[in-house]
């Protein structure tokens, strides 16, 4: 069984060979550069610098040389600009802060703060408006709200479209060549087409805008979704109408040689309650998601994933009623989300993506044999009759011990070789 084919399987709930595993599919089941820098080493690989191929978050390129050590079934495609509007082309070198050197766009440009502080330009132009910032001590980017003061009169839906609209010839060549060099692979292809993301709160800043209008601060964009809604559902209904035009237009040039398409990030969950209730879920969101996941279950034969974090066992049936496919990250550590329970109430009809092992106490500060415990015993649950794919909660960070990344992936292979 190739990896295309073990995907496939577990996406449809069936027993297969092995777990299929995903690293760098999405823009939430990455590895930050510097862990990959330390993973490469780790394993004797060839010593060069990683790609940042997603500067938001850090996220770096897994070659295949890495890939195959780590079992990855997938290949991650994804839009030709980066979250701040550059295009992943003209790679260069640049060392960040914490020493290492790795390769980024051409159009990466930055400006340093007198504090240290690191400051990204929205399409690399630095006169305009920086759109993120990278603490001296951190290892990632922070959006900047660049938000008019609201004027509740002169509210248009049409400010926070500006950046959906009909795809252009450019892109849809650009997402023909993409599909057509996974021609020869024989791993799932998990596409990121955009437009679809209905509310995702790492969108709603537009980084990639120079001047975004509308609403984009964080804070304003939920109060919204409960004071606003009548705005929030136009700004839905003409998204989604978008969405699915260029779908189609997508699907005539790619057709169904894509595996898994990530639909939409929108988070509904914190670490303990969710964000909002289950009937605003199927009031707000529910009509608009499903329009999209009918189209594409109607016309392709694309499975959809939507992701989530956070507390949201009350969405589930929510989600699998709305036509998603797949649940990611599946945050075991929140509340109300054990393994067991998410796997004999939902496991028949969603796939959990993710929840292989906790990234927030487990795999950063677990011993290696912690990390194997929990691997194996989250692999246990969730593979019973497919509907899984091993994926950490969330991208894997900066600093988590080499060891413990390898404890992961040697517990993988020990939960095989027992089975």
């Amino acid at each position: 069984m190739n990896s295309k084919e073990r995907i496939n399987t577990a996406l449809n709930h069936k027993t297969l060979d092995r777990i299929p595993i995903d690293f760098a599919g999405t823009a939430v089941t990455g590895i930050h550069v510097l862990a990959i820098e330390r993973l490469r080493d780790y394993y004797g690989l060839e010593k060069k610098p990683v790609k940042v191929i997603e500067p938001y978050q850090m996220l770096g390129e897994i070659e295949n040389d890495l890939k195959e050590i780590l079992g990855v079934d997938t290949i991650g495609i994804t839009p030709k600009n980066n979250m701040f509007g550059i295009a992943n082309e003209n790679w260069r070198e640049f060392k960040f802060h914490w020493g290492q050197v790795v390769l980024v766009p051409g159009e990466f440009n930055t400006t340093t703060e007198p504090d240290g502080s690191l400051l990204i330009y929205p399409e690399g132009d630095v006169s305009a408006p920086a759109c993120a910032k990278m603490p001296s001590s951190g290892y990632f980017f922070d959006a900047i709200i660049r938000q008019d003061p609201i004027d509740e009169d002169k509210l248009n839906v049409e400010d926070n479209l500006e950046e959906f609209g009909e795809i252009s010839d450019e892109d849809l060549t650009y997402w023909k060549n993409e599909i057509e060099n996974c021609a020869d692979s024989d791993k799932a292809v998990v596409a990121t087409f955009g437009g679809t993301a209905l509310g995702d709160i790492a969108l709603v800043p537009a980084m990639w805008l120079k001047h975004p209008k509308g609403i984009r601060d964080i804070s304003e964009w939920y109060m919204s979704t409960a004071i606003r809604q009548d705005y929030v559902h136009a700004i839905f209904e003409k998204q989604k109408e978008i969405g699915i035009n260029n779908l189609a237009k997508i699907f005539g040039v790619v057709g169904n040689n894509v595996d898994v398409v990530f639909v939409c990030g929108t988070d509904f969950g914190t670490q303990s309650s969710q964000f909002c209730s289950a009937e605003t879920y199927n009031e707000l969101y529910a009509p608009y998601y499903k329009k999209v996941n009918e189209w594409i279950h109607t016309n392709t034969t694309w499975k959809s994933m939507k992701h989530s974090c956070g507390a949201v066992e009350p969405f589930m049936e929510h989600f699998s009623k709305s036509g998603f496919d797949i649940i990611n990250p599946v945050q075991v550590n929140a509340v109300g989300m054990d393994p067991q329970l998410l796997k004999d109430k939902y496991g028949d009809r969603l796939t959990f993506w993710g929840g292989g092992v906790d990234t927030q106490q487990v795999l950063p500060f677990g011993t290696p044999e912690e990390v194997e415990k929990q691997v194996l015993k989250h692999c246990e649950i969730f593979s019973q009759n497919g509907g899984f794919v091993f994926n950490t909660v969330h991208n894997i960070q900066a600093n988590v011990p080499v060891e413990n990344i390898v404890a992961m992936i040697d517990g993988l292979r020990k939960f095989h070789s027992e089975e």
